[in-house]
């Protein structure tokens, strides 16, 4: 059940270890941080593919094969699309019924052409807002978001999601983040387009940011504080776990190694998808999410994610709009203690944090059925309570 928590007292961010010197070859450090790097490439190499339980040939040849491109992942998405009413999850079959779709690419002004798709509430309802989403790390707003986007669309709600550049349906490498500021400015531009259309201009507009998403959201609040009229997160990353992340004279050497490197698949890390889900069926699940990357992290990317958490760890004070912060308490890839903290320190004195007890990384999707429904409803009650 969820805990509403009042600002925690003792609550603070463990600030990363700090890196020394980058230890010369001959050095134990630099053989260590050599070791280290060396397993990260064969981990990277020996990547094995997905299971998919119960899936056909030609699927698992659709999901094995090289997903660097766009249209690739593109293909591979249709080639799945039939198969995702059919999954065993409660957001695919409990997903309610006449919510208006629409999927469209646009190309931005960066030349960029992204992905994005919109539900809106049944024909005759009322609509009381908009939600635009900000997806996590890897991940794609056409899989598990369909779902909750559902829900959320038919309690009244009009909500909008785009794929990132290099992530999902959207132009660009695989999983490669140049910049994580760069990432932000294409959020704000397609947000800031689908804020003028004629179904939402002149309603409350509200942000929702899932793990890096909530880094993502975040920042768009940050530089554009009056535009938003409340931000949500679920399990934000303002800090990145230590228990995810590689020892310091390890992040040093990969950090002078994305310079020369920057799209090699070199960041060593854990499996986050046995992290992130606690109910293993739903798991397995989500590996019928065949576009999302699950390969080794870029090194430039792990470089742009931790100077993002050292930059909004930085900021919370500025946090001004109403908040939401949904948490699973025993989150292993993003720390609760720090939504703790960011609930402390943000400014704004409308927020909210629930803690949901045992829950793991992906409460919207990973968690028992009761557990989902709860989170979603706690999405739509908070935003009810906020037009």
């Amino acid at each position: 059940m969820a805990a509403i928590l009042q600002p925690p007292r003792h609550a603070a961010v463990v600030a990363p270890r700090r890196a020394g010197r980058l230890a010369r070859p001959g050095c134990a450090g630099g053989r260590r941080a050599a070791v280290a790097v060396e397993a990260a490439v064969g981990a990277a190499r020996d990547r094995k593919p997905p299971r998919l339980e119960g899936a056909s040939e030609e699927l698992r040849a659709a999901a094995a094969q090289c997903l660097d491109w766009a249209p690739a992942r593109r293909r591979v998405r249709g080639a799945f699309a039939p198969v995702l009413p059919t999954l065993d999850h409660c957001l695919f079959k409990m997903a309610p019924k006449g919510i208006q779709m629409e999927e469209n690419f646009e190309t931005n002004s960066k030349g960029v052409e992204i992905f994005w798709k919109s539900w809106l509430p049944r024909e005759g309802t009322a609509t009381k807002a908009a939600l635009f989403f900000c997806h996590g790390y890897g991940d794609t707003c056409t899989f598990f978001f369909e779902g909750i986007a559902k829900r959320i669309a038919a309690a009244g709600y009009a909500v909008y999601a785009m794929d990132y550049p290099g992530f999902g349906l959207s132009y660009g490498l695989h999983g490669y983040i140049a910049s994580f500021d760069g990432m932000v400015e294409h959020v704000i531009e397609q947000y800031s387009r689908i804020k003028g259309r004629k179904e939402v201009r002149g309603l409350p507009h509200f942000l929702l940011g899932q793990s890096m998403g909530g880094a993502v959201a975040l920042k768009v609040h940050l530089k554009q504080p009056k535009e938003w009229d409340g931000v949500l997160l679920v399990a934000p990353m303002c800090k990145i776990s230590e228990d995810v992340t590689p020892p310091a004279p390890v992040l040093k050497a990969l950090s002078i190694l994305s310079c020369l490197l920057p799209e090699a698949k070199l960041f060593p890390q854990k499996d986050i998808g046995d992290l992130a889900f606690r109910d293993p069926s739903k798991r397995k699940v989500a590996e019928y999410n065949a576009i999302s990357y699950t390969q080794q992290m870029r090194l430039r990317t792990a470089v742009e994610l931790l100077k993002a958490t050292k930059d909004i760890e930085s900021q919370l004070e500025k946090i001004c709009s109403p908040l939401l912060i949904l948490h699973g308490a025993a989150d292993l890839v993003t720390d609760p203690h720090v939504s703790e903290f960011l609930y402390e320190k943000a400014s704004t004195k409308d927020k909210t944090l629930k803690l949901y007890e045992d829950g793991y990384h992906s409460i919207l999707e990973g968690e028992p059925d009761d557990r989902i429904s709860t989170a979603i409803n706690d999405i739509i009650s908070w935003l009810d309570s906020h037009c």
